[in-house]
């Protein structure tokens, strides 16, 4: 059995797999071995997998008031069973200077950041690396003068057929003096790690997206807002980014025509879409949760649960684990449900009302650049057996040989 110092060799992978990104980062850099195996992206792969099975965290974005009365966002981990909580330090000067930043996204340890106006940031926080994406190749203005142009949609996600990450946006054209909720028509792009660039692609937006609250969700291969179709009707509009194509997904057979006084959130739950239904107002609420259990089929619409009357809570976040829901409260500060023994929780995190935005989030070492050169061995029952991590370790072994004993 080959050893590194007293430690078996797969002792030595196993050591490292638990260490957080952050430290990991610091490790690569105590000799060019071990720098060859951190940065080995079969490892990178294996840490990865590791963290999504075992270590699943909340990243919270909130909004805060400084001392001199300006607004500045905060980034935050929410990890254990004691809801403790580290503020992440996230030197970006986008982040510090657009309080209404909005959180798009994640997937593998990559969060895309923007303002829905001429900024969009894809950003690994266990890292501190960082991209401002290219400017986009969408005119803001259109050859008919008395059209307008707006970013409707935004979406992130993977590609697991290229290996790259992705950004989708939809950009909408309205008259210049509305007459109509609905957009003259809708120009969509994509960003593509692998090139570095934008393209259009010619495609027909089946539904007009609209803001609802905590409801855009990356799922499946797929991002997903909320949207009305061309008859008035609230749906799911979905953009595989995969095959680059949209899909309409429709809500339950009760939801039909926009209530405005019925919030909807969409949040996953036990691997399927959960539909958070609940009032916009009220000192009391209560929240239906309906489940889709075969993707994509609205008659597999089910309503599982109803939680509530519940008092000072304002909306849903995101289901943490499988028995319990993160919600924010009505004077800004984050609570927690416990789905079987009913119990509400105050949590010790505050923030400005309404400025509360979240997304499971999993620590890694995968760079913002580098999503092509992942090996998308996911194992989502594990993140390996030892036979085939034993495996793997071997042929980084002989890979990175010739850097065992050499020191920087």
């Amino acid at each position: 059995m080959e050893v590194i110092g007293d430690l078996p060799r797969e002792l030595f992978l196993e050591i490292l797999l638990r260490l957080p990104a952050e430290s990991l980062m610091r490790c690569k850099y105590v000799c060019k071995y071990w720098h060859s195996i951190i940065t080995n992206p079969k490892f990178i792969q294996l840490h990865l997998n590791y963290n999504y099975n075992n270590n699943v965290c909340v990243l919270l974005k909130r909004c805060l008031v400084t001392c001199l009365g300006q607004k500045e966002n905060l980034l935050s981990l929410v990890c254990g069973n004691g809801f403790s909580f580290v503020n992440l330090d996230v030197d970006l000067s986008l982040y510090r200077k657009e309080p209404c930043l909005q959180l798009l996204g994640h997937c593998d340890g990559i969060i895309c950041l923007s303002n829905y106006r001429d900024y969009i940031l894809l950003c690994n926080p266990a890292t501190r690396e960082s991209m401002l994406l290219p400017e986009s190749r969408l005119p803001c203005y259109h050859s008919i003068r008395s059209l307008i142009s707006q970013t409707t949609g935004l979406g992130f996600g993977y590609d697991a057929k290229s290996h790259c990450f992705k950004v989708v946006r939809i950009v909408s054209y309205w008259e210049e003096l509305r007459g109509s909720n609905l957009p003259h028509f809708s120009r969509v792009e994509v960003y593509s790690t692998g090139t570095d660039s934008w393209k259009e692609i010619n495609v027909t937006v089946p539904a007009h997206v609209r803001y609802s609250p905590c409801f855009e969700t990356y799922f499946n291969g797929a991002f997903h807002w909320y949207a009305m179709d061309d008859n008035g009707n609230e749906v799911i509009l979905s953009f595989n980014m995969g095959n680059e194509e949209f899909q309409v997904i429709p809500m339950p057979s009760f939801i039909s025509k926009h209530d405005h006084s019925i919030c909807s959130s969409l949040l996953v739950w036990n691997d399927c879409i959960a539909l958070v239904i609940y009032p916009e107002r009220g000192i009391e609420k209560s929240f239906e949760i309906f489940v889709m259990k075969e993707y994509g089929v609205k008659e597999s619409w089910t309503n599982v649960l109803t939680i509530g009357p519940l008092t000072r809570v304002e909306r849903p976040l995101v289901f943490r684990k499988n028995d319990e829901i993160l919600m924010e409260g009505s004077h800004g500060q984050m609570m927690s449900y416990n789905l079987r023994n009913k119990e509400v929780k105050d949590l010790q995190i505050y923030g400005i009302p309404k400025s509360f935005s979240t997304l499971a989030y999993v620590n890694s070492l995968v760079s913002v650049e580098g999503g092509n050169q992942m090996l998308d061995q996911r194992d989502n029952t594990g993140y390996g057996s030892m036979d085939k991590r034993k495996e793997t370790m071997s042929s980084m072994y002989r890979n990175d040989h010739k850097c065992e004993s050499d020191e920087w």
